[in-house]
């Protein structure tokens, strides 16, 4: 009887980000993608997101290795994490290890992983895994499709994608091969990106950016032009590269990861831009500013980064002002929008024209639409659907789409993070779970709890009272104080009248205590805790976090 094949979902089901899977066969493991997730206004101090890596770390003799789909943050920021713990090695293609690497190299943990290049419709044995790797369109370059030819058929996981008719490079996703697949040996399981599932219609070509670039470029051809988009858009960069070459302009990146992945982009041959038409940032300023042509960081209004110093007047490189026209390539990822509309606001202070995509096509999507993923569905025939990549909702509507496309409802399963499923003779089916919440990310791996995280939250949204007092060991009798200190709870100054009541309280607490014969230390840091807390809450309709600090002598 052929073995089963189980697959793990770690992230990326039910949130855009953490997208991380891993297959099991025959005992062993491998890993599709392990990437990262920035964090909303949820999550105070936290720098970033990661999957729960216990369940692999506690099984990390059986891995084979990860297999890489892509180059985005959200499929491969997470491996700079869980190299610190584990060593195996990574396939993808050569763009996507380098970008990977330059990650990894920062985190001095290359030492640890050996990166495998594979290349468009190469098929791989990757211990008992026999992995075929297909091309498909997204916005970074050199995405795959990965077919895994399983004794229970073929599994397909899309990657991220889009049917791009007329990519910027020529590179179409192969749904021949994938066509070819279905009809021999056919598609067993087929786990599709959701992300635009929502999203009637097909996504418009990443070449059609560049033709409004191109007009952008030639109506402003008397100012100098700051365009910002993902450091990983390479495509797009070479439209704002191309428009730039054709009006004369001589180009510089600013950003470090504009410059490190424009350099490997050339290095590789994905990036046409002579070296004649590119200078270094310091030298703009030298420039006829009609003659230049910045690529910048930032497009998501990121503290710190280009475009928000910029928009500050605080970039060392470049100082905005009426000449100026800036260029955002780029739409807001959900949670950034009020970070960009402060950005553009400081853009516009300074004199600078600014155009973005809600008003010139200047942005398009690198994920499939329904007309897509429809396509998708009625060329893969797959006997069983599961949707990946994106919230909810996004799964949701996608299930559905794949049961008007005549998958069979009770084929169509709707995953969750932590969700085990498995493949077998009988059909697909869950089969337990593993821990998969959000690994917070505040400096270090693990410093941060859903504890703190709650803290964070309350102190924030109710501020702190801290109320400070020396008791006698014995008796119970306050010697000193007590003393309150607070932050965002009241203005202390204003409020003398209210602290001396609070402080009158909490005398009369510890004294009630002490009346009791219950003198200890944490019992009165629990009266005095409750009775402030009390106090508070009535005069002030508020729940502050409340700190006692109960001396004895």
């Amino acid at each position: 009887m052929p073995a089963p094949v189980r697959i793990a979902f770690l992230g990326g089901l039910g949130e855009i980000g953490r997208n991380c899977a891993v297959f099991e066969l025959e005992d062993r493991l491998l890993l599709l993608d392990c990437g990262l997730m920035f964090p909303d206004l949820e999550m105070p101090g936290v720098d970033l997101v990661l999957p729960d890596f216990s369940w692999l770390l506690e099984n990390a003799d059986r891995l084979e290795g990860c297999i890489l789909t892509h180059g985005h943050e959200d499929h491969a920021g997470g491996l700079s994490f869980l190299l610190r713990q584990m060593s195996f090695p990574i396939y993808g293609s050569a763009l996507s290890l380098g970008l990977a690497r330059n990650r990894m190299d920062e985190a001095g943990v290359l030492g640890r992983t050996e990166l495998v290049p594979v290349g468009d419709g190469e098929r791989r044995r990757i211990g008992p895994f026999d992995v075929e790797f297909i091309p498909v369109t997204h916005s970074v370059p050199h995405g795959f499709a990965t077919a895994f030819h399983t004794p229970q058929g073929v599994i397909l996981h899309s990657g991220d994608f889009k049917l791009d008719l007329t990519p910027v490079d020529g590179r179409l996703t192969d749904l021949g091969r994938i066509g070819a697949l279905a009809t021999d040996p056919g598609i067993r399981l087929l786990l599709s990106d959701s992300t635009n599932a929502e999203e009637p219609g097909y996504t418009a070509s990443e070449s059609s950016v560049g033709v409004v670039l191109r007009g952008l470029f030639e109506r402003h051809a008397d100012k100098r032009i700051v365009v910002t988009c993902f450091a990983s858009h390479l495509h797009r960069i070479q439209q704002v590269a191309d428009a730039a070459l054709a009006t004369g302009r001589i180009i510089a990146t600013l950003g470090r990861s504009m410059a490190t992945n424009v350099a490997l982009a050339r290095q590789l041959g994905i990036l046409r831009i002579p070296d004649t038409s590119i200078t270094d940032i310091e030298h703009v300023g030298d420039l006829d500013p009609a003659r230049v042509c910045v690529i910048s960081t930032g497009s998501q209004g990121e503290p710190m980064s280009a475009l928000a110093l910029m928009a500050a007047g605080e970039n060392k490189w470049l100082k905005v002002g009426a000449g100026d026209l800036v260029i955002l390539s780029s739409h807001a990822i959900p949670g950034n929008e009020g970070a960009v509309a402060k950005v553009m606001d400081g853009l516009y202070r300074l004199g600078a024209e600014v155009v973005h995509s809600g008003l010139a096509e200047v942005h398009v999507s690198g994920h499939a639409m329904q007309g897509e993923l429809q396509t998708m569905l009625a060329v893969a025939r797959p006997e069983y659907f599961v949707p990946v990549h994106g919230e909810f909702r996004h799964l949701t509507h996608h299930a559905r789409l794949a049961v008007t496309m005549g998958v069979a409802e009770g084929n169509v399963l709707l995953c969750e993070d932590g969700d085990v499923i498995s493949l077998g003779d009988g059909g697909l089916d869950f089969a337990g779970e593993v821990p998969a919440g959000y690994l917070y990310v505040d400096g270090i791996v693990g410093d941060v709890s859903h504890g703190v995280l709650r803290d964070r939250r309350a102190l924030a949204e109710e501020g702190m009272v801290v109320v400070v007092v020396t008791v006698d060991a014995q008796s119970g009798e306050v010697l000193t104080g007590p003393e309150i200190i607070t932050r965002g709870w009241i203005h202390a100054p204003e409020a003398e009248a209210l602290l001396e009541e609070a402080k009158a309280a909490v005398r009369a607490s510890i004294e009630a205590a002490g009346r009791a014969g219950a003198t200890d230390f944490e019992t009165l840091k629990r009266h005095v805790r409750s009775a402030l807390g009390r106090f508070v809450n009535e005069r002030t309709r508020r729940r502050p976090m409340i700190v006692p600090v109960v001396m004895e002598v």
